[in-house]
C-alpha cells in the first residue's frame, strides 16, 4: 500500500513539476555587524535556505571539474572595496565519479562570507550570485540562477564608538546523502562579471535589514504540457526510495548466508532442542523461540542503531569515501577475506562470551534474552565480517540504513530458530554438518576480497593515483572470479578444506555463474560500458585501451543526414554523446530540420548536469534508442550553463527577469523558461517544424523503454502531421 501511495504522489508530482519553473532557494544578505567606522574590514554574510532534497554547489573547488560553482559579482561603489573572496562556511565535500574529482556542496542551509573594507559614509554593497542546484531524488539539476543581494549598515562618523556587534550564525546542517571525501579543495578564483546592461545600483539606504529575492514568476506564454506525459512513463524516482528496499533484501540475503557458516549451522538443532527440552509444554518452547529468535533481531538492530548514532548522516558520507576509512575499510575486507580462507580466525575475548554465557542459566525470558546474545558473540568469528560488511556498505549517509540493514540481517538469522522451535519436525530435514560449510565461508572469502577493491579504488581516484584504473579493476576482478570458479570445480583446495571427490549440481551451477560473470567482464578489459557494473567500476576515462570510443570517433565531423558542408555552430567547444552529430543553437538546429524534414529533438542539458550524463550513459546508448536519435530526428543539445560570452549583437534582454542575457548558457537557460515553463536537466522535447511540441517533454528516466515510447509517439505525431498538411 505504500509504495501505491508514493507511486501516485509521484505520478501527481511528474504532472505538476515538468510544467513549473523550480525555484528551491531564497537568498538573503546581512552585514555581521550592525555599523562599522570608516577603514574598518567588515563581513557580508550570504545565506541560502535550500528546500527538500536539493543540494547547491560551492564555490571552493576546481572550476574546471565540469559543475558550476556559485559565483558573485560585486557593483562598483565608492563606499566599499572587496578585501579578498566570497568562503564558503562549512561546505560538504564528497568525491563525484562521475566529475572524477571532489565537489563541495550544501544541503538544506548555504553560507558564504565576504569581507569588504569600508571607505565612506552611506555604505552599499549590491551583488549578484549566480548559483547551481541539483536533485538526488529527482534526478534533476537546473541551470545556473541569478539573484541580488543587498547589504547597508549604518557608518560612524570618525571618533565614534560602535554598538555590540550580532555576529550571524554559521551553518551547521549535514547533508543527507552523497559519499564524502576530505582532501584539501582547489581555490576557486572569483572573476568579476560584467554588470548587465540597463541594471543600476539602488538608492543608498541605511538600514540593515536583510534583502530576501523573491522567486521569479513565470513568462504569461508558456507551453502547457499535458497529462498525456504519463503515457511513456515518468520519471522513475523510485530508487531513493527503493535503496532501502534493495539494502534491506541484500542484507537479509547476508543474513541467511551466515546461517550456513560452520559457527552458526550445527547451533541450530542444538538451540532449538534446548528450548523443547526446557519447557513444561510445547506452547511455552515455541514463545521461548519467537523471544529468542525476537532478541537476536534486537541486538543486530541495537548495534545498527548505535551505528548510526556514532557516526550519523554527516559522519557516515566521510566513512564512506574519506581516504583513511576508504584504506581502513580496505584493509578490513581484507582480513575478513584471509580469515574466511582459514589463514586465522577472528575471535572476541572468551571472558566476556563466558559472562554472556553464565547470564544465560538465568531462568525465565531474561535467560533467553542472554542466550541469544551468548550466540550472537560464539559466531562472531563467522558473522563478524558478513554483518561488519553490511555496515561497512550501509554508510552512505543514510541515518536509517545501518538499522535497516541489521534489520534484514538479523530477520535472516533468526528465522531459522523460531521456525524451528514452532515446527520441531522441520529439524530431520536439515542437511548434516560437514566440509561444505568451511566451503561456504571460503567463496564468502572471495567476495570480500573483490568487495575491497571498491575501498581502494574510491582513494585512488581522490588522489588520482592510477594504481586502479578501470582495466587493472576488471582484470583484477576477473582473476577473483575464476579462482572463486576454480575453487568451486575443486581445482583448489584450501588447508581446512575436506577433499573434494564430487561436485555437485549446485555447485556447479554456481561455478557456471561465476564463469559467466567472468566473460561478462573480458569486454570491459577493450571498453564496453557493463552497465550493470556501473556503480562499481572506476570511471571509463582512466580506461587506457578504450575499443568502443575508438570506433566512435571515426563517425565524422558533419551532421548524420544534413548537407555535409554545414558546420554546426559552436561545435568546436560543445559535443553530443555516443558519436552523435547534431547542433547546439537553437534556430541554426530548426532550419536544419525544416531542411531535412525531421523533427526536431532538443537536449536541455549542462556540463554541470550529473543525472544528465547518466541519461547518455545508460539511455542514449541503447541500440534502439541510439539508433533513433541517428536516423530520425535532428538534434540539438542546448546548453544552459554553458560561459562562453558571445558578441554583443546576440545579446539578449529577457522579457521574464528583464536581465541581459550575454552567455550562451543563460541564453538558452532563458528559452528553457519562458518558452516551455521549465528550468530543469535533463529535459527532452520534439518539435516540429514550426517548433510547436509533438508530443509532451520528458525529463530524468532511465527506463530505455519509456523513452523509446516518447520518441516513437514524437515521430509518430510528426508523420500524422506530414499527411494533414498533404
Amino acid at each position: 500500500m505504500k509504495k501505491i501511495v508514493f507511486g501516485l504522489v509521484w505520478m501527481a508530482w511528474a504532472l505538476t513539476a515538468q510544467a513549473q519553473v523550480l525555484d528551491p532557494a531564497s537568498w538573503a544578505g546581512k552585514p555581521a555587524v550592525a555599523e562599522a567606522k570608516i577603514g574598518d574590514v567588515v563581513e557580508l554574510v550570504f545565506s541560502a535556505q535550500i528546500e527538500g532534497d536539493w543540494y547547491m554547489y560551492s564555490n571552493d573547488f576546481d572550476p574546471n571539474l565540469g559543475p558550476n560553482l556559485t559565483a558573485f559579482t560585486f557593483a562598483p561603489h565608492p563606499s566599499y572595496e572587496l578585501v579578498g573572496k566570497p568562503q564558503a562556511v562549512n561546505a560538504k565535500k564528497k568525491f563525484d565519479k562521475i566529475w572524477e574529482g571532489e565537489v563541495t556542496y550544501f544541503v538544506k542551509t548555504a553560507e558564504f562570507r565576504q569581507k569588504v573594507k569600508v571607505l565612506a559614509e552611506g555604505f552599499l554593497v549590491k551583488a549578484t550570485v549566480e548559483y547551481q542546484l541539483c536533485s538526488d531524488l529527482t534526478g534533476q539539476c537546473l541551470p545556473p540562477t541569478e539573484k541580488d543581494v543587498a547589504f547597508a549598515l549604518k557608518v560612524l562618523p570618525v571618533g565614534g564608538t560602535k554598538s555590540p556587534t550580532t555576529e550571524v550564525a554559521t551553518n551547521k546542517t549535514a547533508p543527507a546523502d552523497a559519499k564524502l571525501a576530505d582532501s584539501k579543495p582547489t581555490e576557486q578564483i572569483v572573476a568579476p562579471n560584467p554588470v548587465p546592461a540597463g541594471q543600476t545600483a539602488p538608492a543608498d539606504d541605511t538600514t540593515t535589514k536583510p534583502v530576501i529575492m523573491e522567486k521569479p514568476q513565470a513568462a504569461s506564454d508558456q507551453v502547457e504540457v499535458s497529462k498525456a506525459s504519463l503515457d511513456y512513463g515518468a520519471a522513475d524516482s523510485s530508487a531513493a526510495n527503493g535503496s532501502l528496499v534493495g539494502f534491506f533484501i541484500a542484507a537479509f540475503l547476508s543474513g541467511l548466508v551466515a546461517l550456513l557458516t560452520p559457527c552458526v549451522f550445527p547451533m541450530i538443532p542444538m538451540t532449538v532442542s534446548f528450548f523443547l527440552k526446557n519447557s513444561e509444554n510445547r506452547a511455552q518452547a515455541i514463545s521461548k523461540g519467537l523471544v529468542f529468535g525476537l532478541s537476536i533481531m534486537a541486538i543486530f538492530i541495537a548495534i545498527g542503531s548505535l551505528f548510526s548514532l556514532a557516526f550519523g548522516a554527516d559522519a557516515a558520507n566521510l566513512l564512506a569515501t574519506h581516504w583513511l576509512p576508504n584504506l581502513l575499510f580496505f584493509a578490513i575486507f581484507i582480513v575478513f577475506a584471509l580469515s574466511f580462507f582459514g589463514l586465522f580466525e577472528i575471535t572476541l575475548p572468551s571472558g566476556l562470551v563466558n559472562k554472556m554465557d553464565q547470564q544465560s542459566e538465568r531462568g525465565g525470558y531474561l535467560g533467553v534474552f542472554f542466550m541469544a546474545f551468548t550466540l550472537a558473540l560464539v559466531s562472531f568469528s563467522c558473522t563478524g565480517p558478513i554483518a561488519g560488511s553490511v555496515l561497512v556498505q550501509s554508510a552512505n549517509g543514510e541515518f536509517l540504513r545501518p538499522m535497516v540493514g541489521m534489520a534484514g540481517f538479523s530477520l535472516a538469522f533468526a528465522l531459522p530458530f523460531s521456525l524451528f522451535a514452532i515446527f520441531p519436525s522441520w529439524m530431520q530435514n536439515l542437511p548434516k554438518s560437514g566440509g561444505w560449510l568451511n566451503s561456504v565461508k571460503v567463496v564468502l572469502g572471495f567476495v570480500e576480497l573483490a568487495l575491497a577493491l571498491k575501498f581502494l579504488s574510491v582513494v585512488d581516484q581522490v588522489y588520482h593515483w592510477g594504481i586502479l584504473d578501470r582495466h587493472v579493476y576488471i582484470a583484477l576482478w576477473a582473476a577473483i572470479g575464476t579462482g572463486l570458479g576454480l575453487y568451486l570445480l575443486g581445482k583448489i583446495q584450501l588447508p581446512h578444506d575436506s577433499p573434494v571427490t564430487r561436485i555437485g549440481v549446485g555447485r556447479l551451477l554456481l561455478a557456471l555463474a561465476t564463469f559467466s560473470f567472468v566473460f561478462y567482464l573480458v569486454p570491459g578489459l577493450f571498453g564496453a560500458p557493463l552497465k550493470a557494473l556501473a556503480g562499481y567500476l572506476p570511471p571509463q576515462t582512466t580506461h587506457d585501451f578504450d575499443l568502443v570510443a575508438l570506433l566512435r570517433s571515426g563517425a565524422g565531423a558533419t551532421v548524420a543526414g544534413e548537407t555535409t558542408a554545414i558546420k554546426a555552430k559552436y561545435s568546436d567547444r560543445l559535443h553530443l554523446p555516443h558519436g552523435l552529430q547534431g547542433y547546439f543553437e537553437y534556430n541554426e538546429a530548426l532550419a536544419a530540420a525544416q531542411a531535412s524534414g525531421k523533427p526536431l529533438f532538443i537536449d536541455f542539458t549542462g556540463h554541470g548536469c550529473v543525472n544528465c550524463r547518466e541519461m547518455e550513459a545508460n539511455v542514449w546508448s541503447d541500440p534502439a534508442v541510439l539508433q533513433r536519435l541517428r536516423n530520425d530526428f535532428t538534434l540539438v543539445a542546448l546548453y544552459v550553463d554553458d560561459p562562453l560570452e558571445l558578441p554583443e549583437k546576440e545579446w539578449i534582454t529577457s522579457a521574464r527577469d528583464g536581465r541581459v542575457k550575454k552567455t550562451i548558457g543563460k541564453i538558452n537557460a532563458d528559452f528553457q523558461i519562458t518558452r516551455f515553463n521549465n528550468n530543469a536537466q535533463p529535459f527532452y522535447l520534439l518539435l516540429d517544424h514550426q517548433g510547436q511540441l509533438l508530443v509532451p517533454p520528458k525529463a530524468y528516466d532511465l527506463n530505455v523503454g519509456n523513452f523509446v515510447k516518447f520518441l516513437d509517439a514524437g515521430l509518430a505525431a510528426f508523420e500524422k502531421q506530414k499527411l494533414a498538411r498533404r
